[in-house]
This record gives C-alpha cells, structure tokens and sequence, in this order.
C-alpha cells in the first residue's frame, strides 16, 4: 500500500494534505483498494461547515458501500466535480486527482491530532 510520510491520515480511512490555509481530503489507498472499483462518490456541498468525525459522503463501489468522515472540523469550501462523472479518479490516483474534497479549517492545531503514515499503517 502506498501512504505517503508528508500527509496526515483519519483511523476512518481519510487522509489530508495542508496547501496554503486549505486542508485537501480524500480516502487512503488502503480505503480504495478494500472497496475495489468505485461507481459512485457522493460529494458534501460547498459552505456547509461540518464537525470532525461527522459523516461528508458516500463512496461506493462494485462490492459496497463506505461513508467518508470529516478528519478535522471546518467548512467545505471546494468539491472534486470531476469525480461525479469518473469516481474511478480515486483508485487510480487517490492522492492526487481523486482527492475529495477542500476544507477550511475551524483551527489549523487540528491537524496534529491525526495519525502519520506509521501509525496509519500500524493500525491497518
């Protein structure tokens, strides 16, 4: 599995990766690989301000379904529309193109409370 040292990772399955103010989520490559080929992401909507742990989304795959959390507490403030037409973005690059969504977080500090790719990986 590949789970990159320079991004914080959610027991949940999430990871995120600080640009600028912003915190970009998505699902680990252990989450996309688990569901197998994706069909469906149900994105959260912009401006909607939503307390870590809670429930953004949905992915869904041939095999299942998995709800996607918020790591950190904060506001929507930009979704991956290109997911709806090609969910497959995730298996293929989910660090890169199949990111989910942009937060602003409630407090940057936030961050430090999420796993590093050791303890991601120690708990898989």
């Amino acid at each position: 599995m590949n789970h990159p040292a320079d991004l914080k990772y959610a027991s949940t399955h999430e990871w995120v990766r600080l640009e600028g103010d912003l915190v970009v989520t998505g699902i680990s490559d252990h989450a996309q690989d688990a569901l197998g080929d994706l069909v469906y992401v149900e994105l959260p909507d912009i401006g909607q301000h939503i307390e870590a742990t809670t429930q953004t989304g949905v992915v869904e795959s041939v095999k299942t379904a998995s709800d996607i959390h918020m790591p950190i507490s904060g506001t929507i403030v930009e979704v991956n529309d290109a997911l709806e037409d090609d969910p497959d973005f995730i298996n293929d690059d989910p660090y890169g193109k199949g990111w989910i969504y942009k937060i602003k977080p409630d407090n940057i500090k936030d961050l430090e409370y999420l796993l590093s790719s050791t303890a991601y990986e120690a708990g898989l």
